[in-house]
């Protein structure tokens, strides 16, 4: 069983809704704000925490947006279909020239993924700000094995971090099967810790020459 609500156009539907109660909504930064792409982006996902559920509509059964901020989740609704999906809200500012956003560990999402019923999706707001006015130009919404590979990274934290390489560039397979994603995935991975064990090795070597040179030595400081 995959998901209806991903796998038709329905979350196409909720990424148009959600660009335009934005748009709509009356100026909520301030001139502080507006010239923070950080502040701007806390301003818009808390816009979003409240406008999210009514865009789902019938689809949602259960609605969730309160997450400590290293949880995997933004928000989380369950669907009518029992698909239960953690949404990660990601801001990119249009003026900002380079952005690599972190998306979910490699580790979590192969453990959220035990379960076929579990969806980690992205809703990625691209804006920019006029004034003290927010402008969304696009609103992507999908799972993130609709991400293709092309435009995403892994960052050297913990098992690894799964990253955006440039928020300027989203590439997306929709209709991508999960299976075909993770297998990219693990492809991945065992090529990115290989190079990391002779980046390791390699800063192994380095300490024990610093360690020799020390040794060796007066100390001047006695």
């Amino acid at each position: 069983m995959k998901s209806s609500f991903f796998y038709g156009d329905a979350c196409g539907k909720v990424a148009q809704k959600i660009k335009s109660a934005i748009n709509a909504s009356p100026d909520f930064l301030s001139s502080l704000t507006a010239s923070s792409p950080r502040a701007a982006g806390d301003a818009i996902q808390l816009l979003v925490e409240k406008k999210f559920e009514a865009a789902i509509g019938a689809w949602c059964t259960e609605y969730s947006s309160s997450f400590a901020r290293r949880a995997m989740a933004d928000l989380a609704f369950k669907d009518k279909e029992g698909f239960y999906c953690i949404v990660d809200v990601k801001t990119h500012r249009q003026d900002t020239k380079f952005n690599m956003p972190a998306l979910v560990s490699v580790e979590r999402l192969a453990r959220f993924y035990e379960d076929d019923m579990n969806i980690f999706s992205i809703l990625l707001i691209n804006y920019k700000v006029v004034d003290t006015r927010v402008q969304v130009a696009k609103v992507v919404f999908c799972p993130i094995e609709f991400l293709d590979w092309s435009c995403l990274t892994i960052g050297a934290l913990g098992w690894g971090q799964i990253q955006i390489a440039n928020s300027n560039i989203i590439r997306r397979s929709p209709g991508q099967s999960r299976k075909s994603w993770m297998l990219s995935l693990c492809g991945a991975m065992l090529e990115f810790y290989p190079k990391q064990i002779l980046k390791i090795e390699s800063r192994i070597n380095r300490f024990s020459e610093i360690e020799s040179h020390w040794q060796r030595k007066k100390d001047a400081w006695i």
